[in-house]
């Protein structure tokens, strides 16, 4: 059986930006191949958004590369209503939502480090 996971935006950035966590988020990473790895397509517009004024359109669309090796999933409505189930159970934000509604429909763990997710279960805080 496959393992997958999921790593939000916050875990990206921390990889590319060499973060205080990068070295657990490249752990992380390393220890999956990147079909393994189940991004919702809102993380690739977060990092290209975030990473584009700090390094640059090529930088941010080199990082938007690394994301299309894995298996992106679009936004369709189901997982749009499912996100908003998860936003009004757990208090979150649109994009935390549809990020977290990823990977519950993967059953695969979500690491991030952004504290609107802490201790909801399913998550591995970093």
């Amino acid at each position: 059986m496959i393992r997958l996971i999921c790593v939000d935006t916050y875990g990206w950035l921390e990889r590319i930006l060499e973060g205080p966590r990068a070295a657990e988020y490249n752990r992380v990473l390393s220890s999956v191949r990147p079909e393994e790895i189940v991004t919702s397509v809102v993380t690739v517009y977060e990092l290209y958004r975030k990473l584009r004024p700090i390094r640059g359109e090529a930088a941010a669309l080199e990082a938007v590369v690394h994301l299309k090796a894995t298996h992106l999933v679009p936004v369709d409505d189901q997982l749009a209503l499912e996100a908003a189930d998860y936003s009004l159970a757990h208090s979150l934000h649109f994009s935390d939502a549809l990020v977290f509604a990823t990977a519950r429909r993967f059953e695969a763990p979500l690491h991030t480090s952004d504290p609107d997710l802490k201790n909801i279960p399913g998550v591995v805080f970093h």
